[in-house]
């Protein structure tokens, strides 16, 4: 999360407005690139739906490249969308047939709603849902708004220890858990981040939480290490040196684990979604170890080290969005087992 906006008056570099003046302040991103602050339609829920108002609502990196390229992958701009997917809110409407909610409680969103009928919803891989709306995304209008209508089934109602900026976070710390699941991350298994922005930052805590030992969390940028270290003092932390390729560089990030094959990293996680980073994970990893690859920036990476996955017997793996987590998330943060509120850096009243 790269910010929280809240209600309130909000002041943005592209979008020009005075929130005061509006019922339903949205902010939009537009096809030709552009951000628009407008006074977005009041709707009605309709069955099994419910009114929120928004009270929390993150600022992601993909919400950014949106509005900077208009697109993600093959998720396309093609007219004005709402921008916003990382949010709680309190309910103020049920529609018909909601029985699980009532009004006054506070919810964590699931952006994502499935179709729920073909073999991938039925088979529990909802988030792989070819028919999926999710919120932000062409043509699903997000969360950066002060009131949205989203379906109950959808909701997650927080607990009165948690504050709705903490709400916002189940969204990203969702994500990381579902990484996390299928890392193979384990007690007192060295593992290694590579990088630190802020699905880094929640990933290192998340391992750290998980009893991952030794480990080790990778950036070229130093500020972000800096704060890594004081996010989580157990671990090493290693700037990149973009002179180096990437097995020179994995070699580097190897000797502070050790010198034997057994002490390298058995799980790496890459959140960068860089080509280089994700050829120096496949070079730092152990023999038979795990490679989960949170973000993709690329359609098409050429330079995979496939031969030396499959001589050392390395497992790829890759996730799409998360299914299942935010129970998970929420305990996570109602225990104090993960502590994320340092993630909440800017706060836009």
């Amino acid at each position: 999360m790269n910010g929280t906006s809240t209600n309130g008056h909000s002041h943005m570099n592209g979008a020009n407005g005075d929130v005061g003046k509006y019922r339903n302040p949205c902010l939009q991103v537009t096809a030709d690139h552009n951000l628009k602050l407008v006074d977005a339609p009041i709707k009605e829920p309709g069955p099994g739906e419910v009114t929120l108002q928004v009270k929390c609502s993150g600022i992601c990196g993909s919400d950014i490249h949106l509005w900077k390229s208009g697109r993600i992958g093959s998720l396309e701009v093609k007219g004005d969308c709402i921008l916003g997917h990382e949010a709680a809110g309190v309910v103020l409407k049920c529609g018909e047939g909601v029985t699980d909610l009532k009004i006054g409680d506070r919810v964590g969103i699931e952006p994502q709603v499935p179709c729920e009928k073909c073999f991938l919803c039925m088979e529990g891989r909802y988030n792989l849902c070819e028919d999926v709306k999710f919120s932000g995304i062409w043509p699903d209008n997000g969360t950066i708004q002060r009131y949205k209508v989203h379906p109950a089934k959808w909701l997650y109602k927080i607990p009165d220890e948690l504050t709705y900026s903490q709400g916002a976070l189940l969204e990203p710390l969702s994500v990381i858990l579902h990484g996390i699941a299928g890392a193979n991350v384990k007690l007192g298994r060295p593992a290694l981040i590579c990088g630190a922005g802020p699905i880094g930052l929640v990933c290192l805590a998340a391992a750290r939480a998980s009893g991952a030992h030794p480990l080790v969390i990778t950036d070229i940028n130093a500020d972000r290490l800096k704060f890594a270290k004081e996010f989580v003092p157990s671990c090493d932390t290693y700037q990149i040196k973009p002179k180096l390729d990437p097995q020179e560089t994995a070699k580097e990030i190897r000797k502070l684990y050790g010198e034997d094959e057994y002490s390298m990293p058995a799980s790496v996680i890459e959140c960068t979604g860089v080509e280089n980073s994700v050829r120096t994970a496949c070079y730092s990893v152990r023999r038979g170890g795990t490679i989960m690859v949170i973000g993709v920036g690329r359609p098409i990476m050429n330079n995979v080290p496939f031969m030396h996955l499959s001589l050392a017997e390395i497992d790829l793996k890759f996730i799409n969005r998360y299914r299942d987590t935010w129970p998970a998330a929420i305990q996570c943060l109602k225990g104090g087992v993960l502590d994320l509120d340092p993630m909440t850096i800017v706060k836009y009243y």
